[in-house]
């Protein structure tokens, strides 16, 4: 038997039930709670100096850690079962056989399992899980890495925003370094695996209680392997910086300040995984005209006092070019606000606001004579009416 598989063994010969004080039928709930319990009254932060409940701390967690997870408890299930049958035996060319008579043969029944039987595979690969890997393959297989997210700012005009464009966007992102690709090491050289995290690519660490997490590792970075020599152009990061040139398309009725998500233009991945995402912070510039509040626009319409006293029928002008005509009811009030319907944003729905047109009453700064005889007569017709009344009433 291999030093990886009598390490297994030795765990197939713990009883994890036993450790959290279950029966091996106890349910999840029973498990977590009684793993709560002891845990809380084992932790090294409760119990400093008490080497023994440290060590019950450490195999309460390693027995939780399996028989806590429905998966892993399964397997572990079978290969307990495995260690009491004596499935174990060593037999030649690295597979293994019952230790009775039986005729059991340990590799067939892992093969039927999709493990790989004898020589590198069997046993160690179905229940490697179970261990995070210690002393398990000697190069572990790296996991592939979504690429990081990339944000950028693209300032357009207010007419797109409403509209919709597609701008060109200059982006400078991380990315694998290219003459190690992404490893780290100096090229030529050989990896090995990483020696504080046995290759799993992260660490445990406690955040109090009876609680822990994991953790990237801090000397792998999570990537698992790691080289004696650094690659010189990253100094062992593993990282580099691409710069390209992307389209993306802004959709219509987009307000200043909003994110757009554009899938798969981020960093480039790690070891085949997917790129990540770029996120465009838009900013939209001024209009010489219109204004904009939510999904409407909003334009100020100069009026005559005598269209404003008199009404009137007025022309006011759209974003998309067209005029609309506006019907200004007599004696309308100065800051009054007419809604024109569909003359706004698009909405998401593919319905759009409306255009609120705000009337500004003009106040002439000259007048020539016959205009000023016009305003004095009106003067004189209305002198008998109290304006400002109101503002002296108690």
């Amino acid at each position: 038997m291999s030093a990886t598989d009598g390490m297994r063994a030795d765990w197939a010969g713990k009883d994890f039930y036993a450790v959290l004080g279950v029966s091996k039928d106890a349910t999840a709930d029973e498990i977590k709670k009684a793993y709560r319990k002891l845990a809380r009254a084992n932790h090294p932060d409760s119990n400093p100096g008490d080497t023994a409940k440290h060590d019950t701390f450490k195999a309460v967690a390693e027995a939780y850690d399996v028989v806590g997870d429905a998966e892993k408890r399964g397997k572990y299930d079978q290969m307990r079962d495995l260690y009491r049958s004596g499935g174990f035996g060593q037999r030649g060319g690295g597979g293994y056989a019952d230790a009775g008579a039986t005729g059991f043969d340990l590799n067939d029944f892992l093969r039927d399992r999709g493990g790989t039987g004898g020589g590198g595979g069997g046993f160690g690969d179905m229940f490697g899980d179970l261990f995070g890997n210690r002393g398990g393959r000697s190069r572990p297989q790296t996991r592939p890495r979504k690429g990081a997210d990339v944000e950028t700012t693209a300032t357009i005009g207010f007419t797109d925003a409403i509209e919709g464009v597609t701008v060109s966007l200059r982006l400078t992102s991380d990315a694998p370094c290219p003459d190690c690709n992404g490893t780290g090491g100096k090229p030529g050289t050989r990896p090995h695996v990483c020696p504080e995290c046995e290759g799993a690519g992260f660490v445990v660490s406690s955040v109090g209680g009876a609680f822990s997490m994991n953790e990237t590792c801090p000397v792998c970075g999570g990537r698992q392997l790691v080289y004696d020599e650094a690659c010189p152009t990253c100094h062992g990061t593993g990282r580099g910086v691409s710069a390209r040139t992307i389209q993306a398309r802004i959709p219509a009725g987009v307000k200043s300040g909003q994110r757009i998500r554009v899938k798969g233009k981020g960093a480039v991945g790690e070891h085949g995984g997917p790129p990540g995402d770029l996120f465009v912070v838009v900013k939209v510039g001024a209009h010489r005209i219109f204004g904009r509040k939510d999904d409407n626009l909003t334009v100020d319409v100069p009026v005559s006092f005598a269209e404003a006293a008199l009404g009137a029928e007025i022309t006011v002008p759209t974003l998309s070019g067209s005029a609309v005509t506006l019907k200004i009811p007599a004696g309308t009030p100065n800051g009054r606000t007419f809604r024109v319907r569909g003359k706004g944003a698009p909405r998401k729905d593919g319905t759009k606001g409306d255009l609120l047109a705000t009337v500004q009453v003009q106040v002439p700064a000259k007048l020539d004579p016959a205009a000023r005889e016009a305003v004095e007569a009106y003067r004189a017709a209305t002198a008998g009416i109290p304006l400002r009344a109101n503002l002296f009433e108690s």
